[in-house]
This record gives structure tokens, sequence and C-alpha cells, in this order.
């Protein structure tokens, strides 16, 4: 799916007028995606070792990341991300691996095995043992979440799984349509604070569907969840000259959602549409979605071409937004004890990362963004990032004003497969959040 997609968007990239304004004169960048003007640019101050989406390197792919805050030591404070088919890993604040955790394997041979993709924290969740400070991930491959609580004292790795093993697939009705894969995709979770309830909010692959799920504590100290309600973003849109527009997809598939951050101090759901925008609504999934920005090449039609399984994009009507390439994907917060702060979303057809304003009554206006680019010839820059993290609390000496953890999707140097090509490399960057609040002006 990444090659395609990526096609897709330098495709609608290259149709003429969907950045002509924006683009830069310089060399393209990864993946002949040209380079953006104006944006200031940081580096990483360190990165984990490649991950390799290949049989030899267990078909592990870096995704999405989450930070989890070490209260009794903050400089071992501790990095949980998910390496899809690779299982997880959790890293320390060198970017050196802590612990790997496998996925489940497939329930039979033809099944689809375990997948984990996005990753999201619950903190001092209720469990029949007590409180707990766990990871929510969306196991893509068999459609359920996975809980892992966090202890850092464990011997053997903090992450213990605590899933109740009757958990039941989230939008899936048997194992038939679970190979299927329109599983569980992108997730975040929220605590209510007035009902003290913790919930996962997500995404269905595929498809337009959000579901809330509540997280309940069950047998032995494990975790289960259920289904309170779900909700259909739009799929189809009206444009001002008055026609309908879709995203070019491939056959039967719905512009998917994946990123997604809830803001604890109003209940408020951002939600990434890959080929759409940025949507704000009710993290309770009630009321009318709002579309806070539309991606570049929103409104440009396209005509699916089944034997390259590209889109062959048409004329940019110019409607769509001026900050987002498509795909938008990792969404995080930068929140400030004040309740000020920022929404962050990964411009993943561009490399760039977008601020927007935390505040719902000023209407989400966007405040900048920026790039991460190379620091060395070895800690590379950051392209077709999909997931992100921020914490904005100290973190010992390493990063005494934050952290931002970002996933890169194509990892340097290559290394070559053994026929011809090179293998697929990801891994994870580790920024001083210090260093983006400096360079972006937050």
């Amino acid at each position: 799916m990444r090659t395609s997609r990526t096609a897709r968007r330098a495709a609608l990239l290259a149709s003429g007028t969907v950045l002509m304004t924006l683009l830069a004169a310089s060399p393209a960048g990864a993946a002949g995606l040209p380079k953006v003007t104006g944006l200031p640019e940081v580096t990483a101050a360190r990165e984990t070792a490649a991950l390799y989406d290949d049989e030899a390197g267990g078909n592990s792919d870096a995704d999405d990341p989450a930070i989890w805050r070490n209260p009794a030591d903050p400089g071992r404070s501790l990095v949980v991300a998910t390496a899809k088919e690779g299982g997880l890993r959790v890293y320390d604040l060198d970017a050196r691996l802590v612990q790997s955790v496998v996925a489940p394997r497939p329930p039979a041979e033809d099944d689809a095995p375990g997948r984990f993709n996005n990753v999201d924290l619950a903190l001092g969740l209720r469990t029949a043992t007590g409180r707990a400070d766990v990871a929510v991930v969306s196991d893509r491959g068999n459609d359920r979440l996975r809980i892992y609580r966090i202890d850092p004292s464990r011997p053997g790795g903090p992450l213990t799984d605590v899933t109740d093993p009757a958990a039941a697939p989230v939008f899936s009705a048997d194992q038939a349509e679970i190979n299927d894969q329109r599983t569980a995709y992108g997730l975040a979770t929220w605590t209510d604070r007035a009902t003290g309830r913790t919930y996962a909010l997500v995404s269905r692959r595929e498809r337009t569907r959000l579901a809330l799920l509540e997280l309940v504590p069950a047998a032995n100290g494990t975790v289960g969840y259920r289904k309170v309600r779900t909700l259909d973003l739009p799929s189809s849109f009206r444009l001002p000259d008055g026609t309908s527009w879709s995203p070019c997809l491939e056959p039967g598939e719905l512009p998917q959602v994946e990123g997604m951050v809830v803001d604890p101090a109003t209940g408020t759901l951002y939600a990434g549409q890959e080929d759409i925008g940025i949507w704000r609504l009710r993290a309770d999934l009630t009321g009318k979605p709002v579309l806070v920005d539309k991606v570049k090449e929103y409104g440009v039609p396209g005509t699916y071409d089944e034997a390259t399984e590209e889109c062959a994009p048409g004329a940019d009507p110019g409607y769509g937004g001026k900050r987002l390439s498509a795909d938008v994907e990792g969404l995080t917060l930068f929140q400030e004890r004040d309740g000020d702060g920022y929404l962050l979303a990964s411009s993943q057809g561009d490399n760039t990362f977008a601020l927007y304003d935390r505040e719902v009554s000023e209407g989400n206006e966007y405040e900048g963004g920026f790039r991460i680019g190379a620091a060395t010839d070895t800690l590379d820059s950051v392209e077709e990032c999909d997931g992100a993290a921020i914490l904005n609390a100290p973190l010992g000496d390493r990063y005494p004003r934050g952290l931002l953890v970002v996933q890169d999707g194509q990892e340097t140097p290559e290394v070559p497969d053994g026929e011809g090509g090179t293998r697929t490399a990801t891994g994870f960057k580790f920024v001083d959040l210090g260093a983006v609040v400096d360079a972006a002006g937050m």
C-alpha cells in the first residue's frame, strides 16, 4: 500500500497547480516529492536502529510511537512504538532497544497474522488489581485491541500483555471478515474527566468508520473493552461548483482515518482522514464533525488505472487547502499548562509538519510548521512520516524541555536486498522538543 499511495501523491503533485505557489526550485526530495519553502528546519538528536519490512527483518515496519514518562525517574522514560507484523518495540531515551514484543500468531495457517498499527497510552487505568499505566494497541491483523501494562521494574522488560482473552473483534463478524483486513487501524485513548471512564477511539481500515470503545477491567487484572457507539465520516463531498467529489482510491476503498488524538482538556477528537483533511469532533462521537483543514489535493479528480494500479489525476479545481499534502498522518498535541498549545499533523506528501492552535474558540488556526532535516550523513531527515508523539515535560538531562518522536518512512543508509534492490527500512527519530519550539516560534 505504501508504494501505490506514494506514487498517487507524486502524480497529484505533478498535476500542475496543486502546490505551484509553495514548491521550491531545489531538487526533489525523497520519492520524487518536492520540498516546501519557507519552513524552519530542525534535526533529530537520536534515532532507533532501522526496522526492515522483509522476512529477514521479521516483516517489521515502524509506524506509530507513544512516550511514557517515568514519574519516579523522568530520565528513564520510555518510548513504545509499533512495528506492524514485527509487533512492539520499547526504547529508552537514547533510542536503544529495551524490549521487543512479538505480534500474535495467526489462528490458522491461512489467517492474517497479528499486525500492530497504532499505539497510545492510558495512565492510571482502573483494573481488578489496582491502577496501572497501559499501552493500548490496535492489532489490525486480528481486528482487536491489545493492552500492555507498563512496569519499568519488571524483569525481562516493562511491557506485560494484560488483554482480556475474551476480547472480541472491533469491526469484524468472523475470521473470514478479519482476513479481509478492514479492521482496527488508527487509535487514540481518552479519559472522560467528568466520569473517569477511559476509552479508545479506533478507526477502520479502508472505511470511514470510527468506534468508541470503553476499556473495562476483567478478571485477574486483565483489561477488555466494549463498544459504545460508532460514527461514519463522509466519503463523498460537495464542491463549491456543485459537483460531487471523492478521492481516487483503489476499487472498494473509502477514504480512511489513521492519525487521531484527543485533547484531554476539552474531550475534542482530531481525526486525520488521509486524503481529505483534519476533522474536529466530540470524543464521545456525538455531534457534527467539523473539517478544520483540507489537504491540497482536495477536489482533484482522478481515474484509477487497473493496469498500473495508480490514479491518473485531472486538473486541480483549486478547492484544496494550502498546508497539508496527502496523506494526513500522525496527529499529536503540544499541551501547555495554561491550556494553550498546538495540534501537530504530519503532512506526509511533502515531508513537513503543520501546527494548529489548540484553542477551538480560535478555530484551530494554522500557526506554522517545520521540517526535520538531516543532522549528519547517517542521522538522516524524516520522510513520509506515519506517526508522531509529543511530551511537553522535562525528561532528564537528554530532553529537559520535552521530546518529539516521529516515524521515519525512509531510513538511510540504504541496504541492498541481494536481488538488485534495497531493503524497505523505517525507524523512529527522537527530536529535542525545545529545538522545535525555538525553530517554529511555538
